[in-house]
């Protein structure tokens, strides 16, 4: 994670030395919240910093950090004592909290309040010798190596200490690979200076090396390199260079974006701060203790740039080894998830009380991280911390608008990797995430096309070491390997798969595989040769024409004038062979989506949940994984790369994608969906088509293509904020009408119904069963009914819990609503109240032609009021009243109504209708069938046997052979149910 990226010097001198600025999109990852000084804190306690010492198993419970909290004992008094000079070095505390207190953008969506003030959790620091340093390691051991003994983690309080001989420390080197969390550490140290908790150092000025390197070699002296950045310092640079820098830190945070040069020959001596030398020089005589000797530094570099400083300039060097240890993991997110300001924006109002909330996310990610060590060796690194907070805060708290799952994947590489070049002393100067994008997009693609996940060090040794012929390849190649590495891949500790790789997170393979497609690096031999001969072609065709033409005059070839034509051919050819490139890829992505193997998995949010979470989902445990591997993910995230927003991301990261590939990418897309994206998909599948549209961020591509989809059946999916958000955005804005929206038994809330309300607009048929829908839900339904756009003519509401209450305001909604012709009010608690309510607000509606309120515990008054009512209603035509608490004459006078002549609805209340068989009696069945799991088994068996009851008593009371067969015949139909709930055989 970046702490400055591409920031000029006149932004450090507009951020710093004047009053601040409002904040741009460029901000630094260290960031912290700007607290008042003299002990003022408006937003609540002071910050809670944890450190950590040691092993973290059984360690002391969260404290505020002691970072260097005790000055040296031989000090006796501040050397910038001066009136001028206190004023001054505040007013730079000032101006460095308010800068670092900025959120980035990757920040902002959790929450309006959030700061990353309360979540910063100290990763294991270990110290490590010169020696060591110079060991060649095996690169490919990508595990950690266990700490020597002797050799005790260091707390960041340590760090300046005398070393074991006794001797001052006062240039300390922090190294790590990418993601171990350098740049926190060192936003920590300087926040914490600023909050003056760092009282051994007087002063402390931070220098980003990027920054310094922009400058070139345009001489500039110490002083004005301060000045220009630190405006209020201007005041205390004379007293700098007089104390040669006593009570001084001077951090520089990513020493391998310079290029120093500690010979003699290449960089001379300067103690004079003032004098004018290029920023390299500077450092190097910083680092030498010729300039400043009495300074103390803190340097942070990666691996691979250890040694451009000469061990005999450093005191101490650490290596930051991020969260080895679970009980840091822990820890991290713990404070990350469960942010009480920022908790309110994110699980607020209308988000219903779910196992998703803080407490239960972090009580399951914590219980996954004990038994699922694949998990614990992925949050080894803090930067993969940061994946796992923001994916969950994605899939379970309301989603900023725009934001996607493929961006939180992108903006995560953008803070690891924006403006980190692979190698600067490399004249090609090639982005580390272009490398990575070639190197570990190839092993992630060919993994994906082979449907493997678990990597033999052949496999990386082939992808990383492909075409490389040059020393400087290898070169670039060795510093990617001691970089990034383990940033990519981790060591597998699943049983039956020890001593292979994997990508730290699974869906970070289909996202590089995503990547290394769009990015057009998969490439077949006859695209690289056909492009080379296209180019040459290209070049010489026109003088190769000329000169053809001008020898078909003078000599009779007649061949000459077929070699003319074919020079205009080989260029629209080799555009013929990749046009059927990009479209074989198309085909590959779309057969991907609609695999018919993957059609009884849970959709991909599901499982992406299950992954971190450890619930039950597509995989019976984590340690075993299924023999067929599911890449769902991927056309996903090809999708999601294509977006605008992805896009302008991955250009600052160097991997630019053009405009016309994305166009006509999809466009062979397009043409591929059309064929395939008629078929009728299971429910869990339908969503994964549609998130991957919403991922696309493109909605004239998808009207367009879902312009025929005519059902939306999404039944047992449960329906988060997100999959509701993700439909509402995909299907929202299209015009034409769906057929049938089916939405039983996907958990939806009150909340969701309001986010939905643009695609039940078009719905003609709205199934909602089985989602514990209470009467606050009525409230959004009577507003649905209401709408001037409402298409609704079948509204299915059965198994909700609805209650009297809810029919009040249903009610409303059916005095005001023209379209609704058939209601089902089945099991919904009504009551005898709710019954009534509905006999007299019955005639206000004139468009209803079938009510259901079966088994609804009204008695006999109540149900014969509705039936009389139904009886003079001008359409309805079917009033169902079987299953409720009716009186064998209530049931009698009932059919005795439905049966009498003059018009008026049917009342179907009991399988007969006199001695005969009902024409409904099916439709009952049928009824009970479908929600015999759900029903209360003893009400429903004592229902049935009413029912069996009246068939026996029918069948007794006719003559008629036909129609004793037929009620034998659905006498047999209610035993069979009746022995599925365990009652009597005969």
């Amino acid at each position: 994670m970046r702490w400055v990226r591409h920031l000029p010097r006149a932004s450090w001198v507009s951020g710093l030395g004047r009053a601040p600025q409002p904040p741009d999109e460029r901000i630094p990852f260290l960031i912290h919240r700007s607290w008042p000084f003299k002990g003022e804190h408006p937003h609540g306690p002071p910050r809670a910093f944890i450190p950590h010492r040691g092993s973290s198993a059984g360690s002391a419970p969260p404290s505020r950090s002691s970072v260097g909290s005790a000055p040296p004992s031989g000090r006796k008094e501040k050397l910038f004592g001066s009136i001028s000079a206190a004023e001054a070095i505040q007013q730079h505390r000032r101006n460095l909290a308010e800068w670092f207190s900025r959120l980035p953008r990757e920040e902002r969506q959790f929450g309006p309040t959030f700061a990353l003030d309360t979540v910063h959790v100290d990763p294991v620091i270990r110290e490590s010798t010169p020696d060591e340093l110079l060991r060649p390691s095996a690169e490919l051991s990508l595990e950690h190596q266990p700490t020597p003994a002797g050799l005790p983690p260091l707390a960041l309080s340590q760090l300046f200490d005398p070393d074991a001989c006794g001797r001052p420390v006062q240039t300390v080197v922090l190294y790590g690979k990418v993601g171990t969390g350098k740049s926190t550490l060192v936003r920590k140290m300087v926040l914490d200076w600023c909050y003056e908790q760092l009282t051994a150092f007087e002063l402390l000025i931070p220098f980003s090396c990027e920054d310094l390197s922009s400058l070139g070699p345009a001489p500039a002296s110490l002083c004005q390199l301060v000045a220009q950045r630190y405006t209020p310092l201007k005041e205390v640079l004379p007293l700098m260079a007089a104390s040669a820098g006593s009570g001084m830190l001077f951090v520089l945070h990513g020493l391998e974006r310079l290029n120093l040069n500690f010979q003699l020959a290449g960089t001379g001596l300067c103690s004079d701060p003032e004098e004018p030398q290029a920023p390299a020089a500077i450092i190097v005589n910083l680092l030498r203790k010729y300039m400043l000797p009495k300074a103390s530094i803190l340097v942070t570099t990666r691996p691979s740039a250890i040694g451009r400083i000469p061990s005999k300039y450093v005191g101490r060097y650490g290596e930051i080894c991020g969260f080895s240890d679970t009980n840091l993991q822990k820890l991290y997110f713990q404070l990350r998830l469960n942010q009480p300001d920022c908790g309110q924006a994110a699980w607020g109002a209308g988000v219903s009380a779910t196992p998703a909330q803080p407490d239960n996310l972090v009580q399951m990610l914590s219980r996954n991280l004990e038994g699922h060590h694949q998990i614990a060796a992925a949050c080894f690194l803090p930067s993969y911390c940061w994946l796992v907070c923001a994916t969950l805060h994605f899939l379970h708290a309301p989603t900023p608008a725009g934001q996607t799952l493929t961006s939180i994947y992108t903006s995560f590489l953008h803070l690891n990797f924006s403006g980190e070049t692979l190698d600067s002393t490399d004249p090609s100067n090639l982005s580390l995430m272009a490398y990575a994008a070639r190197t570990m997009g190839k092993l992630a693609y060919e993994g994906v096309s082979s449907r493997k996940t678990y990597f033999s060090e052949e496999d990386v040794h082939g992808c990383l070491e492909a075409g490389i012929k040059t020393e400087e390849e290898f070169q670039l190649l060795h510093v990617f390997r001691r970089d990034a590495l383990r940033f990519f891949l981790a060591p597998c500790v699943e049983p039956g798969h020890l001593g292979t790789f994997v990508f730290t997170v699974p869906a970070m393979q289909e996202y590089l595989a995503a990547l290394y497609i769009v990015l057009g690096l998969r490439k077949t031999t006859l695209q690289r040769v056909g492009k080379e001969v296209a180019e040459l072609v290209g070049r010489v065709g026109e003088d190769v024409s000329l000169m053809l033409g001008i020898m078909a005059k003078l000599l009779p070839l007649r061949a000459l004038p077929l070699l003319f034509n074919l020079l205009k051919v080989v260029p629209r050819v080799f555009g013929r062979v990749v046009s059927k490139s990009r479209e074989a890829v198309a085909q590959a992505m779309v057969l991907e989506m609609f695999r018919e193997e993957d059609y009884y998995n849970d959709d991909v949010l599901d499982q992406m949940g299950a992954s971190i979470l450890g619930v039950e989902g597509p995989r019976r445990h984590p340690d075993e994984p299924p023999e067929d591997e599911v890449f769902e993910l991927f056309p996903i995230f090809m999708g999601g790369l294509l977006s605008a927003h992805n896009r302008a991301v991955l250009a600052q990261l160097g991997c630019p994608i053009k405009n016309l590939d994305v166009m006509e990418n999809a466009q062979a897309i397009k043409k591929k969906l059309g064929k395939l994206g008629r078929q009728v998909l299971p429910p869990s599948e339908l969503l994964d088509y549609l998130f991957f549209h919403y991922e696309f961020q493109n909605q004239r591509f998808s009207a367009e293509v879902l312009s025929s989809l005519r059902q939306l059946n999404l039944a047992g999916v449960r329906m988060t904020p997100l999959k509701c958000t993700v439909v509402a955005a995909v299907l929202g804005s299209g015009r034409h009408a769906l057929d049938e929206v089916n939405l039983a038994s996907c958990q939806l809330d009150p909340a969701g119904l309001r986010t939905l309300t643009p695609v039940l607009l078009r719905a003609r048929k709205l199934g909602l069963q089985l989602n514990s829908l209470g009467p606050e839900a009525c409230r959004d339904l009577r507003d649905l009914l209401l709408h001037d756009q409402c298409q609704i003519t079948t509204l299915r509401l059965s198994n909700n819990p609805l209650t009297a209450a809810g029919v009040a305001l249903l009610v409303e909604g059916l005095a005001g609503n023209t379209s609704l012709t058939h209601l089902s009010l089945l099991h919904t608690g009504l009551g005898d109240e709710g019954l009534e309510l509905l006999a007299a607000q019955l005639d206000h509606n004139q468009q209803l032609q079938e009510l259901n309120v079966a088994y609804n515990g009204a008695g006999d008054t109540a149900a014969l009021a509705l039936a009389r009512a139904a009886r003079k209603h001008p359409s309805l035509e079917l009033l169902h009243l079987y299953f409720n608490e009716l009186s064998s004459e209530g049931r009698q006078v009932l059919r005795d109504l439905g049966s009498a002549t003059g018009g008026g609805a049917r009342v179907v209340a009991s399988l007969t209708e006199g001695a005969a068989v009902s024409e409904y009696w099916s439709v009952i069945l049928g009824e009970v069938q479908r929600n015999l799991n759900s029903w209360d088994r003893a009400r429903v068996r004592r229902h049935l046997e009413l029912l069996l009851r009246d068939l026996e008593d029918s069948r007794g009371a006719t003559l008629k052979p036909w129609r004793k067969a037929q009620l034998l015949r659905v006498e047999g139909e209610v035993r069979a149910l009746l022995e599925q709930l365990g009652g009597p055989r005969s």
